[in-house]
């Protein structure tokens, strides 16, 4: 019996209630849920280190307590909250390497513009509005299936091989383009030498045809 794969959700919200009512949304929805009330404890669960994103991305310093064991498959926060806010959060994540790929959905009781907007330029997938509704969970999954089921591709390495197969191949291009750029030398030194030959038989080498030579009233033809 196949096994459907279950979705996880980290939701981030200072309220009580609301926090609640969005953990109660997704377990209907069957989603798996962890909830924290701060931005803070959500980057402390996703194993986020302020001094691993500023070290060298070549020689990270993760220690292994402070990778996430659980799989999150998509975040949902409260905009407002105190000390860190959801567009804080939001910037956060998709500023560091190992967490820029998770969708970010963003709520607010405040339906302003300006806010919406910015949120959706830093990345958001999605800006609800609260009180979030139960029809607001089917919008969470094509956003979830996508980052799970197409994972991003690395950039493809430059093949060094094919690269060793393609300079002989260039370098006999060059050599017959440098072969090609002799032969009006070769005919040039073909000219001269026939010209030498014209001369040390005492003929003058802008004659094309031979005179003929007189021996006792003979004529020979040379």
């Amino acid at each position: 019996m196949e096994v459907k794969s279950q979705f996880h959700v980290l939701a981030v919200d200072d309220s009580l209630i609301d926090r609640k009512l969005i953990e109660r949304l997704l377990k209907t929805s069957s989603y798996q849920v962890t909830t924290v009330d701060s931005g803070s404890k959500a980057l402390e669960f996703l194993g986020f280190r302020e001094e691993d994103e500023q070290s060298s991305s070549d020689y990270p310093s993760i220690s292994p307590s402070s990778q996430r064991v659980v799989e999150v498959n998509l975040i949902i926060t409260d905009y407002c909250m105190p000390g860190m806010t959801g567009y804080d959060l939001l910037k956060k994540i998709k500023e560091s390497s190992s967490l820029r790929n998770i969708p970010v959905v963003i709520m607010s009781s405040e339906n302003v513009p300006s806010r919406v907007s910015r949120c959706l330029e830093e990345g958001a997938e999605e800006f609800f509005l609260k009180p979030v509704k139960l029809s607001d969970m089917s919008r969470l999954r094509p956003h979830m299936k996508r980052t799970k089921l197409i994972p991003q591709k690395p950039e493809p390495e430059k093949d060094e091989k094919q690269e060793e197969e393609l300079e002989p191949e260039n370098k006999h291009q060059i050599q017959q383009q440098s072969n090609s750029n002799y032969h009006p030398q070769t005919q040039s030194n073909t000219s001269n030498n026939k010209r030498k030959a014209a001369v040390e038989e005492a003929i003058s080498p802008d004659i094309t045809t031979r005179r003929p030579r007189y021996s006792g009233g003979v004529t020979t033809a040379v």
